[in-house]
C-alpha cells in the first residue's frame, strides 16, 4: 500500500455492532493512514446502544456513527475502497456488489455480540467484541 490514505470498508449483515466498533476503533487508532466505514447488507438502521456505551466507556467517538446500507458504497460517486473486511460470516458469504477501486478483501470472524441476551451478558460480550477488534486493528496497522 502507499502512503496515501487508504479507505477501509467493514461489513457486517446488520452494521449495528462489530462493523460499527471496527470503524470507530480504526478512525481513532489510523493516525491519517486510513479513513474507516462501515455499513450493512441489512442494516437495522440504528446502531446498537451496548456498542455504543462500550464505545464510549472506551474513548471512542461514536456521533458518527450510524447504521446504513452497503449501497452508499456502490454509488458512481463514491469513494473508491482499498479493503473491505467482513465481520461476520454471513457478510463473508454474501454476493457482495462491485466496490469502486476494486478493493482488496480480508474476513475477520467475529461472534454476534447483539445477539447475546441479558444485559450483563450482552456487555460482557460487547467488551469482548471490542477487545477482539482492537487487537486485530493493532495487528492489521503493523502490517
Amino acid at each position: 500500500m502507499s502512503k496515501e490514505r487508504k479507505n477501509v470498508l467493514f461489513l457486517c449483515t446488520g452494521n449495528s455492532a462489530r462493523s460499527l466498533i471496527a470503524e470507530a476503533v480504526l478512525n481513532d487508532r489510523a493516525r491519517g493512514r486510513f479513513q474507516a466505514f462501515s455499513a450493512g447488507s441489512r442494516p437495522t438502521g440504528e446502531a446498537h446502544p451496548v456498542a455504543i456505551e462500550a464505545l464510549d466507556a472506551a474513548g471512542y467517538a461514536t456521533a458518527q456513527l450510524r447504521s446504513k446500507s452497503w449501497d452508499e458504497f456502490t454509488a458512481d460517486d463514491a469513494k473508491p475502497l482499498d479493503l473491505v473486511i467482513t465481520l461476520c460470516d454471513a457478510a463473508a458469504s454474501e454476493a457482495c456488489p462491485i466496490w469502486p477501486g476494486k478493493p482488496e478483501r480480508r474476513h475477520w470472524g467475529l461472534p454476534d455480540p447483539a445477539a447475546v441476551e441479558g444485559l450483563d451478558a450482552c456487555r460482557e460480550a460487547f467488551a469482548t467484541t471490542l477487545a477482539g477488534v482492537e487487537q486485530r486493528i493493532e495487528d492489521f496497522l503493523k502490517e
